[in-house]
């Protein structure tokens, strides 16, 4: 019992450590009822990612725009261009803890050790723009950090990618008056 109560701050940090962190904004003046439908479009400058990759991060966008009322296709007459990009970062991450309770100086002895140890994180950025098709116009961006994780096994990579889409697209189409 000791020992599961002195765990569970270090899996606490270690849950948040690898959460998805989800960023988004949007044209408060676009009225985002009137978008049915949307089509697919390369972002100009944008990093090229394996075809792999691809179809899985379309699928993921596919399956969450369906939910929400919004249907692909190839035709020029749609009401939306979406377009995403991609990052792979590197990211230093420090894990230390205490060895014990220790009483310091102040309280006449005791002794503590702190160990720690240090590695390299991957942090996989997916950006989603859609633009209004008639006006040419960004309406809506959402970012989602550790979406993609490259040396995970391909079961994990789509979980991860379905998860941060979901959450990307939570809270699409914003509410009118949303702040």
């Amino acid at each position: 019992m000791k020992r599961a109560r002195m765990l569970a701050p270090f899996l606490l940090l270690a849950a948040v450590a690898f959460a998805q962190d989800v960023t988004y904004n949007f044209d408060r003046d676009a009225d985002f009822s009137k978008y049915k439908t949307y089509k697919w479009v390369p972002l100009k400058g944008a990093a090229t990612i394996d075809e792999l990759t691809d179809k899985q991060l379309k699928a993921a966008l596919d399956a969450e725009l369906a939910r929400k009322g919004l249907s692909v296709t190839d035709a020029d007459g749609a009401d939306l261009y979406i377009g995403y990009q991609t990052a792979v970062n590197q990211e230093k991450q420090y894990t230390s803890y205490d060895t014990g309770w220790g009483y310091g100086r102040r309280w006449g002895g005791g002794t503590s050790t702190t160990l720690g140890q240090t590695s390299t994180i991957h942090i996989g950025t997916l950006v989603v723009d859609m633009y209004d098709a008639g006006k040419h116009e960004l309406v809506w961006r959402g970012a989602a950090s550790k979406a993609l994780d490259q040396k995970a096994n391909p079961d994990k990579r789509q979980k991860n990618i379905a998860k941060a889409v979901a959450k990307l697209l939570k809270k699409y189409p914003p509410e009118q008056g949303q702040s």
